[in-house]
């Protein structure tokens, strides 16, 4: 294949800037917000921990007066898919424990999501979309429903709406939204990165331009998936692993003769400082140390892949909630200020400012 050269502009000269709170279609207004309360961060009470702590509370009041309807079944040990099964016997106790918890559960997320809407930042969002893993279970969405109900009933008026794609895609597609239009031109896909306290996946994403110029329909083509909480892997090991992610990826868009622009778009927890190092939040990360001033991501995977398709490479990263929550830009479009979270280890969160067109 031979050399191709991209076309030089005056953006194409501006060095990438990490963690940017201006993006090609929007403006980051805030994210990581760590508001506090006296028990701790306000965003632990609805992370996906929070939900098995609701039902256990339930669990144990229950013991008190007679059998459990769970058994003797640890509550941590229930899987997404166990705990959706109890609401199928819609009469039994154990659905309508699960659905106690639901509510408990809802309850703090939308007192929770009324703390953000008066900061500053958040002040005018219309619409919040809410990923991460615990939104993929039926459970999930009926805590969203309720705590929509409950925020109607408080007067607040903003519209909760689950984030369409699955939430291993979302925090994917969401990259092409970090990319400055110029790296795209003449490409089919990019490769992204989704960086995890237990899983990286890594994937080609295809932009399918000529279906949507606003990204509407682009859609994962491949992905890997590394599960690194089962293995406990040094950071320099997992950096070698997700190189190795990504060279198969590429192998892989090589044979397939799709043309990968010469960029990577990460989402990575933590406060990302606009030289690529994370400031501080990455302490769910495998291996070591991600927030020292020694180690940057960006720098170490652009050495390890120092061009894509014969140019030279470009890593662009920020954070996972603003990563997932930009998946949401095409549904976003009629809208002037919206925010995203995401439900996991944490409650990730993040508000956007549409530009104007």
């Amino acid at each position: 294949m031979g050399h191709r050269k991209a076309k030089r502009t005056a953006d194409s000269d501006a060095p990438v800037i990490h963690g940017a709170g201006d993006l090609p279609t929007v403006t980051v207004a805030s994210y990581n917000l760590e508001t506090r309360d006296k028990q701790g961060f306000i965003g632990d009470r609805a992370n996906k921990s929070a939900f098995r702590d609701a039902l256990e509370a339930w669990r144990m009041r229950i013991r008190k007066g007679g059998d459990d309807p769970l058994g003797e079944v640890a509550t941590d040990t229930l899987s997404k898919k166990e705990i959706d099964a109890l609401l199928k016997d819609e009469e039994t106790e154990a659905a309508t424990l699960v659905r106690a918890a639901v509510d408990d559960f809802a309850a703090e997320l939308a007192d929770v999501l009324m703390r953000y809407l008066k900061e500053e930042a958040w002040k005018g969002t219309e619409r919040i979309a809410i990923g991460g893993g615990f939104k993929d279970s039926r459970t999930g969405m009926m805590a969203i429903a309720r705590a929509q109900l409950l925020l109607k009933a408080e007067g607040v008026k903003v519209q909760l709406m689950p984030i369409a794609h699955h939430p291993d895609e979302a925090g994917l597609i969401g990259a092409v939204h970090l990319i400055p239009s110029w790296m795209l031109k003449g490409h089919d896909a990019i490769l992204a990165v989704d960086i995890g306290g237990t899983n990286i996946r890594a994937g080609v994403v295809k932009l399918n331009l000529d279906d949507a110029k606003d990204f509407g329909k682009a859609k994962v083509w491949k992905s890997e998936l590394w599960r690194h909480a089962d293995d406990e892997p040094k950071r320099t090991a997992t950096i070698e692993y997700l190189v190795r992610m990504l060279e198969t990826l590429i192998g892989k868009a090589k044979k397939a003769k799709l043309a990968l622009a010469p960029v990577i778009g990460i989402g990575c927890p933590g406060i990302i400082a606009s030289d690529g190092s994370i400031a501080r939040g990455g302490q769910n990360l495998p291996g070591g140390n991600w927030e020292s001033t020694h180690f940057n991501l960006p720098e170490a995977l652009r050495k390890a892949i120092p061009e894509i398709d014969d140019q030279p490479t470009f890593v662009i990263m920020h954070n996972d909630a603003v990563v997932q929550g930009l998946s949401e830009v095409p549904r976003m479009a009629d809208t002037k200020a919206w925010a995203a979270v995401t439900i996991g280890t944490g409650l990730g969160n993040v508000s956007f400012v549409n530009k104007k067109d």
